[in-house]
């Protein structure tokens, strides 16, 4: 990881969404994200980790405008995404914020060349290109995600590359935009664990020299941990816990986050984690009460929990959850803490 993040380049205000279900008198709604509040600085990678379910991927899709917020905003470089106009800006914004998808056949066309997506992604978002310079822009981007000879690579049709191969040529479609971030959602998770390593490894190097951020969505908290500055943890709509990677990782606060680290051996520094909860799905969130949506599978929930939604707060240095229990016991131990220094 670099350290060597800029400015804010992306900030979400209270973002929500949410979708109604059933027939057309009926009044449930699906509250797949609810109030959620996150930053992206430059030349940052961002994990977004949690089940399926959870909203993760509703998120992404927030940001890259296929859905339409139900309420809140979403701000780039300073400017509400509600305030673009025309076809000129919505083009711009998505050439500086491309995805990345899953399944990488989902942005290649299996009837034409690797070229065609790339050379036709850079017609239309970099007019200023001649001909001969998109072609050479082309390769230039197919090496940037380590596939070489790009001139043969680029004459290939989709079904003669392999998975991580065109997984890698999805980054540099994104990538020939000229991004300032990109939205990875599960990019590794249909790899075979023996090459996840490489394409993570592909983030990391173009956050270096291209200066790109990227937001990965992930069910996969050891990948988040190798190649992420921060960690969100979503579950049920809500994010539960942030803050840089190692602080959350080592120190998790709430007890959804310390179940996922409890199904992952740490071959560093083994994780002192022992937490058990009931089996079940994450919630579809319909119709929601006031309540921590976690309550119901969480091992130490209180009365409290039951009642009254938790909001996220500080409990250490940039790191904050959304946790009753967690936010009691963090006050009390600064109560302790206190109490000693006054008796010194």
């Amino acid at each position: 990881m670099s350290g060597l993040t800029g400015g804010e380049l992306l900030r979400t205000e209270n973002l929500t969404r949410h979708f109604k279900i059933g027939g057309g008198f009926s009044r449930n709604t699906l509250h797949a994200v609810d109030e959620v509040n996150l930053t992206i600085n430059r030349r940052e990678i961002v994990a977004l980790v949690g089940e399926s379910g959870s909203g993760k991927s509703t998120i992404a899709r927030l940001l890259a405008q296929v859905y339409k917020p139900t309420s809140g905003e979403i701000r780039f470089e300073g400017r509400a995404l509600s305030s673009l106009r025309g076809r000129r800006d919505q083009l711009t914004y998505r050439g500086d914020v491309p995805m990345v998808f899953q399944d990488p056949f989902a942005s290649l066309n299996p009837a034409y060349r690797v070229s065609h997506g790339i050379l036709r992604g850079l017609k239309l978002h970099r007019t200023d290109l001649s001909a001969a310079q998109r072609a050479e822009e082309a390769e230039r981007v197919v090496e940037a995600v380590g596939l070489n000879p790009a001139a043969e690579i680029l004459q290939r049709y989709p079904y003669e590359l392999s998975g991580g191969q065109r997984q890698r040529i999805g980054f540099a479609q994104a990538l020939a935009y000229r991004p300032k971030l990109i939205l990875a959602d599960e990019p590794v998770s249909m790899l075979d664990v023996s090459i996840r390593i490489g394409l993570l490894n592909v983030m990391a190097d173009l956050r270096e020299t291209e200066g790109v951020s990227f937001l990965y969505i992930t069910h996969d908290i050891a990948s988040a941990r190798y190649v992420c500055d921060r960690v969100m943890v979503m579950y049920g709509g809500h994010i539960v816990e942030a803050g840089p990677t190692e602080e959350v990782l080592q120190h998790p606060k709430h007890p959804y986050t310390q179940l996922l680290l409890s199904a992952v051996p740490d071959p560093r520094a083994p994780l002192a984690v022992d937490v058990e909860t009931a089996k079940a799905e994450p919630p579809k969130v319909v119709n929601p009460q006031p309540g921590c949506r976690f309550r119901d599978r969480c091992p130490v929930a209180e009365a409290v929990c039951h009642e009254a939604t938790p909001r996220l707060v500080e409990l250490a240095v940039g790191h904050e959850a959304a946790c009753h229990v967690a936010e009691s016991q963090a006050k009390s131990k600064a109560s302790q803490s206190q109490g000693q220094v006054k008796d010194l």
